[in-house]
């Protein structure tokens, strides 16, 4: 099992900001979100962090597993994810470059300092 770290940002409609949070820290205690988190980790995500700034929504995960692709695919097929992404992703804006329905665009890292 390998280690790779993602950097993740997307831009949130101005109208959708307080939403977005709200979803984030009041709702956390759901079935729906517990779900939610529970495929994160089956996803083999780890130490995953979202920072805002403003309407900037910045987003940091480890991987530790060994076909992101994979994952990501079994994620996608999850229905408590899929019914997550219904109320997350109309708070972004059409945010990639290379796809007109992501919402986040992957960063490149460019240092890294861990010890």
């Amino acid at each position: 099992m390998s280690r790779k770290v993602f950097g993740q940002i997307g831009r949130l409609k101005k109208d959708k900001i307080q939403e977005y949070r709200k979803l984030h820290m009041d709702d956390v205690h759901t079935p729906h979100w517990e779900g939610v988190l529970r495929m994160i980790h089956d996803c083999n995500i780890r130490n995953y962090r979202i920072f805002m700034k403003d309407d900037l929504v910045f987003g940091y995960f480890e991987y530790v597993g060994d076909d992101y692709e994979a994952d990501m695919a079994k994620m996608e097929a999850d229905e408590v994810t899929r019914q997550w992404w219904k109320l997350t992703r109309p708070c972004f804006t059409e945010y990639s470059a290379s796809s007109k329905e992501a919402f986040y665009e992957d960063m490149d890292q460019i240092f890294d300092f861990a010890e």
